[in-house]
């Protein structure tokens, strides 16, 4: 497990690492998965480190939903998805691979191949 000073998404937050946001507020940003599952597959990253969404402060909850529904909103709009997928993982058993909080909106359409967890 990587410590707050190796963490990637710490330094992408603190502009360490380039990157293109394509949201940007005052507790988190989002960026295009690179290794994605879809086209337009996002990732929602809080700008503070939490390990996961255990750590999360719930008063930071429903800026975290307003994050996820504006990308959501955005990607039907302009990339024409059916619908998507809202994703956290919580530990490597899971599939966490990176131990600081964030969610994946994975786009989907009709016929595109993946399955849903549940």
């Amino acid at each position: 497990m990587e410590e707050i000073n190796d963490c990637i998404f710490c330094k992408i937050a603190k502009g360490e690492i380039p990157s293109e946001k394509i949201y940007d507020d005052d507790n988190f940003f989002a960026i295009l998965d690179n290794s994605p599952k879809a086209e337009g597959h996002t990732l929602i990253i809080s700008k503070n480190h939490y390990k996961n969404i255990l750590d999360v402060p719930s008063s930071l909850g429903g800026d975290m939903l307003d994050v996820v529904k504006k990308i959501g909103l955005k990607l039907i709009r302009d990339k024409k998805v059916e619908g998507f997928n809202v994703c956290v993982n919580m530990g490597g058993v899971a599939g966490q691979t990176v131990h600081h909080f964030h969610a994946h909106i994975i786009p989907r359409r009709q016929g595109d191949g993946l399955k849903g967890i549940v």
